[in-house]
This record gives C-alpha cells, sequence and structure tokens, in this order.
C-alpha cells in the first residue's frame, strides 16, 4: 500500500521534470528557419524554477519516507514544499497572462522587421481561433505556445495541490507529535 508521501513525492517528481522541460523547450526556436531566433516570450523562467523545486521537493519526500529517521530530510521538505506552494501561483498567474498575450513571433501585422507579442498588434485576449496562421516565423508557433501554456497551467496546479497535501500531512504530524520525524505508521 502506497502512502500520501510515495503519491505526492512520485507527482512532484514527475511534474517538476516535466516543468523543466517545458520551461526549456519554450526557449529555443521551434521549427523556425532562422536560427538565432530565441522565443523570450518566456522572460520570467517560472516553469524551469518552479520545476526545480518540485523536482527537489519530490526527491527529499521519497528519500525521506524511505530514511525515516534522517530529520533534516523532513525539515528540507516540509520548508521546500513551502515554498513550491508560493511558487505555483506565480507560474500559473504568468501562464494565463501568456495564453492571453500570445505568443511572441514574427507575424502577418508586424511589418518588415517587427517581432513583438501578438497581443499587442491583435485585440486582448489573443484570438486563437480567428487568427489561426498568424505566426509566420516560426510557422504555427501560436498553436505551440498554447499547449505548451495549457501545460504550465495543468502542471503548476498539481504542483501546488500535491506540496499542499504534503505540508498538510506534515504539519498535522508536527502538531501531533511535536517534531517532524515521527513514527512510521502515522494514521
Amino acid at each position: 500500500m502506497t502512502s500520501l508521501y510515495q503519491i505526492s513525492g512520485g507527482i512532484l517528481t514527475a511534474f517538476g521534470t516535466l516543468s523543466i522541460i517545458s520551461g526549456v523547450i519554450a526557449f529555443f526556436p521551434v521549427f523556425s528557419y532562422n536560427p538565432l531566433y530565441i522565443g523570450w516570450s518566456t522572460q520570467i523562467a517560472c516553469p524551469i524554477w518552479n520545476g526545480a523545486l518540485a523536482l527537489s521537493v519530490g526527491i527529499l519526500t521519497l528519500i525521506a519516507y524511505r530514511e525515516w529517521t534522517q530529520r533534516s530530510l523532513w525539515e528540507s521538505t516540509f520548508t521546500l514544499s513551502l515554498l513550491s506552494i508560493i511558487g505555483s501561483p506565480v507560474q500559473l498567474t504568468v501562464a494565463i497572462a501568456s495564453i492571453l498575450i500570445g505568443p511572441y513571433c514574427y507575424y502577418t501585422f508586424a511589418g518588415m522587421s517587427s517581432t513583438n507579442y501578438i497581443g499587442y498588434a491583435i485585440k486582448f485576449p489573443f484570438p486563437y481561433a480567428e487568427f489561426q496562421n498568424v505566426c509566420q516565423e516560426p510557422l504555427h508557433y501560436e498553436w505551440y505556445h498554447l499547449a505548451l501554456q495549457i501545460f504550465d497551467l495543468i502542471s503548476s496546479v498539481l504542483i501546488m495541490c500535491s506540496s499542499l497535501s504534503l505540508l498538510i500531512k506534515l504539519s498535522a504530524r508536527i502538531l501531533r507529535t511535536g517534531t517532524l520525524n515521527g513514527r512510521k505508521t502515522i494514521w
């Protein structure tokens, strides 16, 4: 039987890794004939940092569950899961704002040499259905951008929920036993 610690540690490890990959992929040229094009639409790089935090919380949770007597592992897990709960709404907000503004690409309304957020040229929020092929360089980048931001939105919610459940469980252990390093057969 798996415990909440193993489930939340696995979720945090998996979605932390996928969030890091998503954040790294957002920076590199996608289907572009211009090798110097870098999609700086993710200037904050929140998926990378929140993913690294979730990955470290997940790994610490899984290690602390196996080696139950290590008090420092549970303390680190508690602290980093609290930071992960704080960072996940930031990633969620950045993903929502990025979906509404639209992708950063060379678009048909830009003129000769302009590249900018499409949301500055088209009405806000960006109408993905009306302008289906608006990104000229890289081609169909708006759909790639939309899929990436929806994935970041979902992963931030999952990371926040699993970090919150882990933090609630550890807080209950502190209130009940007075320490993070309680007995292994809890509840």
